[in-house]
């Protein structure tokens, strides 16, 4: 902390950094647990197994039945642990199910432990309604000799009775489960839990105490804290319309600090014709982003999207792309050395493998490695959609997102690169599923990398203003989580999906929600007063502040620097003023 006076009257400020709790007590909270380990035995099941009827099979399958076809049976472990076999299956959804009713409105976690009796195989939690209906709540790659965590969820927006089924595409493996878990929260539990979470992982409580210099309490004092920089980085999508639009430049410069361009930086944006490069837009957007004080993330050094190729590059040889690619990575990544905070190396890599097809396996760990060798500052991103999104999108679950960044990590040429987790957010119409994007972030945490939401958006719907502040806030209250960009802005900018401002740049309800969001958390200035004991309570977000006291008998104001960090100690200043 930098402390800095005024002398006006005489008087000692104690100012003492203190974690205060200040967190109200909840009748529930949520387990944050998570592994994506293959353990020999099975954990316990998170809530006591909730509304699940014996989850841990201590009374051998009671409350479980036969869906389909198969037959159910209790196995115990040589080490006397109870659980679950659906066997004799011939169709995906043969299994063991349980009905159970289901809320309008709330929440449901669901976890379970799942092993299949040989090889691996994806097993799925499913939610079947009265009709036909079919709802995925995650899936988990299964294996043989060791049992491995299924953590997912869904959101209710409907009241019903609805059987848990569990799904494996090969029906010819046996599935074995154990102490499986549906846990529900309301919204308003939900909202509770987040704002806990936020005291807990974002902000620390100061506590000031003013007095005299012969230690009478100063009642009364006022201490207002001003934010100079913020520790968590949120920030918004920018494209070229920035460079001549200054309604476009005041609006995004009074809310952000960080950045990501849109599509100028891609290679189908310098590259139109092989040859011929030009980064005049590029260039100038971040001279921009420099002079107005604006961190960016480097969006994208491949893509690997078939579609999203240049023109040019779609019908080259494996021989003659392997050259291409590598002149653009030494292009673009030697240009924007050291100036940028990140980079999207191989975008969408779960869901697509241009580069792996025509250059083989080792593509991408290839580009990582390089991009790391060109420019070693910056984190390097995976960066995907629908991981945390969409329930149902088996190529970029959880799951298979983590054995993706664990091979490119594992790569030689890789080894000491700082790597990151890139989770778009792209939002379709309905409910966000929170439960599922709650547990896909604790499934991704265990990777222990910064975690990202790099494109946060939601699709135009009566309720996209709502829902957006949901996802916010989830990203926002994930202790995993160390940044945001929403891929959102005005609509002179051409934002037409998830539109932050008008064609007169006057705030839609989505906008309203992003400036409320921004004053929530912290960049507003902060006002308190000492009560009789000279005592002022603050909680701040991380991050560095100004501060001033005023008190009718100091003359001119008292002012210093204070460094709220998330694991400062308990120290005492004492500043003593003259009049």
């Amino acid at each position: 902390m930098k402390v800095g006076t005024e002398a006006c009257s005489l008087l000692f400020i104690t100012i003492l950094l203190s974690l205060i709790s200040g967190l109200g007590v909840h009748s529930l909270s949520y387990d944050y647990s998570a592994t994506t380990k293959c353990l020999a035995e099975p954990e316990r099941a998170q809530y006591g197994g909730g509304i699940i009827v014996n989850p841990g099979f201590d009374h051998n399958i009671e409350g479980w039945s036969v869906f389909g076809k198969g037959s159910i049976k209790e196995r115990i472990s040589n080490e006397g642990n109870r659980f679950i076999v659906a066997h004799n299956r011939t169709q995906p959804l043969d299994c063991f199910s349980q009905k159970v009713q289901l809320r309008k409105g709330m929440l449901y976690t669901f976890s379970a432990w799942f092993q299949v009796n040989e090889g691996s195989d994806i097993v799925s939690v499913v939610f079947k309604t009265k009709g036909t209906e079919l709802l995925r709540g995650g899936q988990v790659i299964a294996n043989h000799g060791c049992w491995t965590l299924l953590k997912g969820g869904i959101a209710a927006n409907f009241s019903s009775p609805v059987e848990i089924l569990f799904e494996s595409k090969n029906s010819t493996v046996d599935i074995w489960a154990d102490n499986i878990s549906l846990q529900p929260f309301s919204k308003k539990q939900w909202r509770s839990l987040q704002d806990a979470s936020i005291e807990r992982v974002r902000k620390r409580r100061v506590r000031f105490q003013i007095t005299h210099v012969n230690e009478t309490a100063l009642k009364g004092a006022t201490v207002i804290a001003r934010p100079v920089k913020l520790n968590f980085p949120f920030g918004c999508g920018m494209n070229h319309y920035i460079l001549t639009n200054k309604d476009y430049q005041n609006w995004f410069v009074s809310r952000f600090k960080y950045a990501t361009f849109t599509n100028e930086m891609k290679w189908y944006s310098t590259e139109k014709k092989q040859g011929v490069e030009n980064y005049t837009i590029s260039d100038a957007m971040l001279k921009f982003t420099k002079e107005n004080g604006i961190s960016v993330r480097g969006h994208n050094i491949f893509w690997d999207d078939p579609k999203y190729q240049p023109e040019w590059v779609k019908t080259l040889t494996p021989g003659d792309l392997k050259k291409a690619a590598a002149k653009r990575m030494e292009s673009v990544v030697s240009r924007y050395r050291g100036q940028l905070i990140a980079w999207d190396v191989m975008n969408e890599n779960l869901h697509f493998h241009f580069y792996e097809d025509k250059l083989g396996e080792n593509a991408s760990a290839e580009a990582y490695a390089t991009a790391y060798e060109l420019d070693p500052k910056p984190k390097m991103f995976l960066n995907e959609y629908n991981t945390i999104e969409y329930s149902g999108d088996e190529a970029s679950s959880p799951g298979n997102y983590m054995n993706k960044i664990k091979e490119i990590l594992s790569f030689p040429r890789a080894a000491g690169m700082s790597a990151g987790i890139g989770l778009q957010g792209h939002f379709a119409s309905g409910q966000p599923n929170l439960a599922y994007m709650r547990s896909g972030l604790d499934l991704l945490a265990t990777a222990g990398l910064p975690i990202w939401l790099t494109e946060v958006s939601v699709d135009p719907q009566p309720s996209q203003a709502e829902y957006l502040e949901e996802v916010l806030r989830e990203g926002y209250s994930h202790p995993a989580v160390e940044g945001i960009i929403m891929f959102s802005g005005p609509a002179q900018a051409g934002f037409n999906a998830t539109t932050l401002a008008d064609e007169n740049f006057k705030n839609t309800p989505a906008g309203d929600v992003v400036d409320k969001l921004i004053q929530e958390w912290g960049t507003g200035p902060n006002t308190a007063t000492a009560d009789g004991r000279g005592i002022v309570d603050i909680s701040l977000h991380h991050g560095d502040y100004d501060v001033t006291v005023t008190h009718p008998l100091i003359h001119s104001p008292v002012t210093m620097n204070l460094t709220v960090k998330k694991d400062f100690s308990l120290r005492t200043i004492h500043l003593k003023m003259r009049t």
